[in-house]
């Protein structure tokens, strides 16, 4: 149908969650994601799309910059982004592929109006609207101030956002596990944003970070440049690297490197492994908690307890069962408000 013809309709924006779990027999995860849905005429667009498992670009783990690129591009403020005036409505919640089947729609101006036509499921450059065009989805015409409205009005309530340095930027390729992670570091509070090139974030935002992870796929010279981009900004940050890709191991390790305080004002002062024991030293009384995370044949990853009970002061040698740190290991100390992470040697 012709944009000419497309009727009026409301446009609002609602947050929506895409809930995680493990499937049947644990053999796989299902990524948690949280993202700003699009609401038509009072109803949330992706419940019209049946028993579709997707997200909206406006996703809340995306640096702000990349936030403000999504939100340009829908006010047509940039090229599109696919042939055809093309623009991407709904993605993959693993790993935004296109390869993976994606909802698109035509976004073009009429006078002072938005059009939202031609939706269609497409794999490739370009979609067969014959075949796999969403019939009876739209046409839908969008008053231009109630939809710039709505859109800038989410660029606004998201540079309200800040988290004193209890932020991380999460730079790798392997998107399942970044955003597990993400999503994992968002539910104790550390806030997580996912990019695979921080060279267009402007200085103030990456100043706001008090962490950067890296993937373990993520090369020297890549890392390099992450970090000159963080220098030129005149941002103080920790770096995170070299970690097995086990989430509550790489939790830990964030949450180690957000932890600026100096060794003396710290009850949990250090941690250190043998392929026997773990050296854990404590400044004050205190309850610790320290786990064996090890990777196995087939990557498949083991979780042991070898500690659980109150210390005091000193520094304390506690065996490790040597069947526990086999291969791969790390070891994660955790006391009330503190954590430390150690690698086993081997």
């Amino acid at each position: 149908m012709a944009a000419e013809h497309a009727t009026y309709a409301s446009f609002a924006l609602a947050p929506a969650t895409r809930a995680g779990g493990v499937l049947a027999g644990g053999a796989h995860l299902i990524t948690h994601r949280e993202f700003t849905d699009f609401v038509v005429d009072g109803r949330p667009l992706l419940f019209r799309l049946a028993d579709l498992d997707a997200v909206s670009p406006l996703a809340a783990d995306v640096p702000p910059a990349v936030l403000a690129g999504q939100v340009r591009a829908l006010l047509l403020e940039a090229p599109a982004p696919l042939p055809g005036g093309r623009y991407l409505v709904y993605g993959c919640p693993e790993c935004a592929d296109l390869a993976c089947g994606a909802v698109t729609a035509v976004i073009e101006r009429d006078g002072e109006d938005y059009v939202w036509r031609d939706f269609a499921w497409q794999t490739g450059d370009r979609p067969d609207l014959r075949l796999n065009g969403y019939r009876g989805l739209g046409p839908f015409r969008f008053r231009g101030d109630g939809y710039r409205a709505a859109l800038t009005g989410l660029l606004d309530r998201a540079h309200d956002v800040r988290e004193d340095g209890r932020r991380v930027l999460l730079v790798g390729a392997r998107a399942t596990v970044l955003n597990k992670l993400a999503a994992a570091l968002r539910s104790i509070g550390i806030g997580a944003d996912i990019t695979h090139d921080p060279s267009g974030v402007p200085p103030e935002e990456l100043r706001a970070y008090g962490a950067v992870a890296f993937g373990r796929a993520v090369g020297e010279e890549r890392k390099e440049e992450v970090r000159a981009a963080f220098r030129r900004a005149g941002a103080d940050v920790a770096y995170v690297s070299g970690l097995a890709p086990v989430i509550p191991l790489l939790v830990a390790r964030t949450e180690e490197a957000l932890d600026r305080r100096p060794r003396d004002r710290r009850r949990l002062a250090g941690l250190r492994a043998t392929e026997r024991e773990a050296v854990v030293e404590v400044s004050s009384r205190c309850r610790v908690g320290l786990t064996v995370h090890r990777v196995g044949r087939l990557r498949r990853t083991h979780e042991h307890v070898a500690f659980d009970g109150v210390l005091p002061p000193g520094s304390h040698s506690l065996p490790l069962d040597p069947e526990s740190v086999r291969g791969e290991a790390f070891l994660v100390a955790r006391t009330s408000g503190e954590v430390r992470v150690a690698a086993v040697p081997h």
